[in-house]
């Protein structure tokens, strides 16, 4: 079961990078509940071996990418995220003092934040694009035009995936024209 997680985990990353298109430093928001992929209610069965291993899997595809990993936390710790502090002071982010834990934060945020470089905790980012794993709600942490991307792979286990990347804003009306590059 786990190496089927760890495959689906592998398919939902590479086929969004590859719809999304991001460039070096982009941010992927990742927001995942261990407890729904076991096929369990949210933070019901919070799974700290089966949160790095898929933190694990993510974290290598993006790595790859020079893409930076943003991991979000549960409601306990109000769904703040976790970052390299290299990627919080490169976009002036205010750091907040909170060290995630399995049920306080959640297992994918506690690992994220056990294996990056120098880890901190921030209260929001606006990311490029983002993974939800299991309806976690990760909205609040992507840029302002958010954009559905239909992936034909839709669970990771049990958990359904809702995947989004992020567009410059339309402005101008009618008589405007638009980058095509852009959307």
């Amino acid at each position: 079961m786990l190496e089927t997680i760890l495959q689906e985990t592998e398919t939902v990353v590479n086929e969004l990078l590859s719809v999304a298109k991001c460039k070096d430093g982009a941010v992927c928001v990742i927001g995942c509940s261990t407890s729904e992929i076991t096929g369990n209610n949210p933070g019901t069965n919070s799974t700290p071996e089966l949160a790095q291993a898929v933190f694990a899997v993510i974290y290598r595809i993006l790595c790859e990418k020079h893409i930076y990993i943003a991991s979000q936390c549960c409601e306990h710790l109000n769904r703040a995220i976790v970052i390299e502090r290299e990627l919080a002071e490169k976009k002036g982010l205010e750091i907040v003092n909170v060290v995630p834990q399995p049920k306080a934060g959640g297992s994918f945020a506690t690992a994220t934040y056990k294996n990056l470089n120098d880890p901190v905790v921030v209260e929001k980012i606006k990311a490029d694009i983002g993974i939800d794993i299991g309806g976690v709600l990760i909205g609040m942490h992507l840029k302002e035009t958010a954009v559905p991307v239909p992936l034909r792979q839709r669970t990771i286990g049990q958990a359904r995936i809702i995947c989004a990347r992020t567009r410059p804003k339309f402005i101008g009306g009618m008589r405007a024209v638009y980058d095509e590059s852009l959307m």
